[in-house]
């Protein structure tokens, strides 16, 4: 097959054979053409090799604009890859990215039921590199209807901006800047088939609010956020944090909340950060009713860090505390609701794409601790996770339950399905 670069030794070649074809048929003496018709001949033979030198030009040019459009495509499909959604154009600019996870729980003790827990569709789309979408739309518990056994909630949805190269701010409804489960909550980010109890009693995951938050990087170790937002509504709930949550379904704001956070990342696989939130009234009641006032301080690290070349140790460790100033929620022991836990994890990674880790947590949780009268939950899990892929993983764990109130407790297997796309 001729290729480009052989060209010139082929059209060499063509002139010498022509030149011995001339030498071979050249006529007698009294044949010879006049110098004249001999300029002739060598101006034509000049026109021919400018059009065939034209012709080479034309098809090199095609071949690098072809190699040009190959490179593109490949670039947009490794984004489209590292995206870990499918994207498609809508409108007149910009690309939709298309996500989701799930989570099939068994639990077992008294419980022994199976549970479609969560499927979520995540949607976003990028209006341009400064603009972008982001929602979450979920379904609990597989139904939703008359039954009311679950629910369809929309979890997010929320425009966010890029103000600076350091700087973004985002309107809308978001998850709240708290905590290590709230904002990272895919099945194969944590251990363990439920989520921790001390981040869903007493931080109430999944939590969002709607809002404007305004966040960025100090330098390369800090970071910030800060967050006004609709607030909780205790109100008929006796102070029950968890119930307080409104969803952002008609929810009523006569107080706004504000949430800060500040995080350091300044060595590799350590993060450290802290938030507090501050809530003038909790009762939402506008004066009408008893004011409760609510501050809740978390302080969270995780760290996870190589030991080998296919071993890694992991460590999650939280702390989290609400102050609620009411005559009523003191009278309760609900003006001081606390709780910690600390989970060490030990990963080994068996191949490219399967991994098993080990873990245990010990939490510890009080929604009534501001009395002298013992309520507080102890909770230890042992667990293991397997991934057959990074963003597929199977769980299995036992926990073991000290309550203070013994007819609480749920000794019990919990077996689990996770998947993220």
């Amino acid at each position: 097959m001729m290729t480009l670069k052989n060209t010139p030794l082929i059209f060499g070649l063509s002139f010498v054979l022509s030149a011995s074809t001339a030498i071979a048929q050249t006529p007698p003496l009294q044949d010879m053409p006049t110098r004249a018709e001999m300029w002739q001949m060598i101006l034509h033979q000049q026109e021919q090799i400018k059009k065939l030198e034209t012709i080479v030009g034309i098809t090199t040019e095609k071949v690098a604009e072809t190699e040009k459009k190959i490179e593109a495509t490949g670039e947009i499909l490794d984004q489209v890859a590292l995206s870990g959604g499918l994207e498609t154009s809508h409108g007149s600019s910009g690309a939709t990215t298309v996500g989701g996870y799930a989570e099939l729980h068994y639990n077992g003790g008294k419980k022994d039921q199976i549970d479609q827990h969560r499927f979520v569709i995540f949607l976003g789309h990028e209006f341009s590199d400064k603009i972008r979408f982001y929602s979450e739309l979920e379904v609990e518990h597989a139904i939703s209807g008359s039954g009311q056994v679950g629910a369809v909630e929309m979890e997010q949805a929320f425009m966010e901006f890029d103000l600076t190269e350091r700087t973004r701010a985002s309107v809308g409804m978001q998850l709240v800047p708290v905590g290590i489960v709230n904002e990272t909550h895919e099945p194969a980010t944590f251990y363990g088939v439920e989520r921790n109890s001390v981040e869903n009693k007493i931080i109430p995951t999944t939590w969002r609010e709607a809002g404007v938050m305004l966040s960025g990087n100090l330098n390369d170790s800090f970071s910030y956020d800060v967050m006004m937002h609709s607030g909780l509504d205790t109100t008929g709930y006796g102070y029950k944090i968890r119930k307080g949550r409104q969803q952002v379904g008609n929810a009523p704001w006569k107080n706004t909340a504000v949430t800060t956070r500040v995080k350091w990342h300044g060595l590799p696989g350590v993060k450290v950060a802290a938030s507090f939130q501050y809530q003038d009234d909790i009762t939402q009641s506008g004066g009408i009713d008893e004011k409760a006032t609510a501050t809740l301080f978390e302080i969270n690290t995780e760290i996870n860090r190589a030991v080998s070349e296919n071993t890694s140790f992991g460590l999650r460790a939280l702390y989290a505390q609400w102050n609620v100033q009411a005559d009523t929620a003191r009278l309760l022991g609900r003006n001081i609701q606390r709780g910690w836990y600390v989970e060490p994890s030990y990963k080994i990674t068996l191949d490219e794409n399967n991994a098993i880790g080990f873990f245990a947590r010990y939490s510890l949780w009080d929604n009534e601790a501001g009395d002298n009268i013992d309520s507080s939950f102890r909770q230890t899990t042992l667990g293991v996770s397997y991934w057959p892929h990074e963003n597929v993983i199977l769980k299995l764990d036992y926990q073991i339950d000290n309550f203070a109130n013994s007819l609480q407790e749920d000794n019990r297997v919990n077996l689990g399905l996770g998947l993220q796309f």
